[in-house]
């Protein structure tokens, strides 16, 4: 592996001018600083992390406590995205993630989350896709390192938002302009994410003037075709059903679909129907859904930018709230009555 000993014995300067070029002192010509960086690239040489750690006092490396309740892990195409999203903008930066869990043993006893974190010297974490209310994620979110929440707020740390209240507002805008105003919705179950959907959905409707029966507000487990089935089927066989049902997620909205049809039913003729997330497998449905697009990447993007400032600056970062608007994608799932 190629040293600064070797790049000064090439160009034929010191050790230290060398270390000073490649960190971009200032006290170095700009002519004598270009060379021995092209020098430095020509013989392939690359920093020891161990040394930069030391003269920086970071580690470089990101903790990501991930753990969504339907145990889909990386399977799970709106986190998947996410987290892709956070590890392009981290890798960008310089910066290399490491999944955090809390079953690692040291000296033969299983370390919390936070000791993991601590164990692994990260220099931030990034909380996506948890029971925010474990006392082992509140151990986290409440520790002297800076931390970064997806969906959730939580006082001293900052968090990225998706516009959940937002969205579900222009999903049930694109309906009543369809001429829909038998409207139901399925949505997931208890968390911040739900609240602020559920709130805007009935925001919506009473700014619309529309009358919403409560039978027509359900819940169901996010990701969870079996419970969307059941639900569906109570809703199509009521009395007086809706003309248009809105479903927790994109994934849980086949479980909908599949109970349409399997009551004889079709979509969109029958009934329409929309999801929320925006994954990649919506657009292969058919009908192709209509849904709520969450903007992953920038989610993602955000996470690790925020992060990173607040390790890097720590001073001048404040801790805040992002939220990042999505689109609704006009599938074929959802027309006009």
């Amino acid at each position: 592996m190629i040293s600064i000993k070797d790049i000064s014995a090439a160009c034929g300067v010191s050790v230290a001018t060398v270390s000073k070029a490649l960190n971009d002192q200032k006290d170095i010509g700009a002519a004598t600083k270009a060379r021995i960086k092209a020098k430095a690239l020509e013989m392939g040489y690359v920093p020891n992390s161990a040394s930069r750690s030391l003269k920086t006092h970071h580690s470089y490396n990101l903790g990501v406590i991930y753990k969504d309740n339907a145990e889909s892990g990386l399977a799970h195409g709106f986190y998947a995205q996410v987290l892709e999203g956070v590890k392009r903008k981290a890798e960008g930066l310089g910066y290399d993630i490491t999944f955090v869990n809390n079953s690692s043993y040291s000296g033969g006893r299983k370390l919390s989350y936070l000791e993991h974190c601590k164990y692994r010297n990260f220099d931030g974490v990034a909380i996506v896709c948890v029971d925010f209310e474990d006392p082992q994620i509140q151990e986290v979110m409440e520790a002297d390192i800076p931390t970064v929440t997806l969906d959730f707020i939580h006082p001293g740390c900052s968090a990225v938002m998706s516009d959940n209240y937002g969205g579900i507002r222009e999903l049930v805008k694109y309906a009543y302009e369809q001429g829909h105003r038998k409207i139901a919705y399925i949505h997931g179950e208890k968390a911040m994410v739900t609240e602020e959907r559920v709130r805007g959905f009935k925001d919506i409707c009473n700014e619309m003037e529309l009358n919403i029966p409560d039978e027509y507000i359900v819940a169901a487990a996010y990701r969870d075709t079996m419970s969307t089935h059941l639900r569906t089927e109570k809703l199509i066989k009521m009395p007086d059903p809706p003309t248009c049902i809105l479903f927790p997620d994109d994934f849980a909205a086949i479980g909908g679909l599949n109970c349409i049809y399997r009551n004889g039913m079709t979509v969109p003729g029958s009934i329409s129907i929309a999801g929320f997330d925006g994954i990649e497998m919506s657009r292969y449905l058919d009908p192709t859904l209509t849904t709520y697009v969450q903007n992953t990447e920038r989610l993602g993007n955000e996470m690790a930018d925020k992060l990173i400032a607040h390790i890097e600056y720590p001073e001048k970062t404040v801790v805040d709230v992002r939220t990042i608007s999505g689109y609704v994608f006009h599938g074929d799932s959802l027309k006009p009555i």
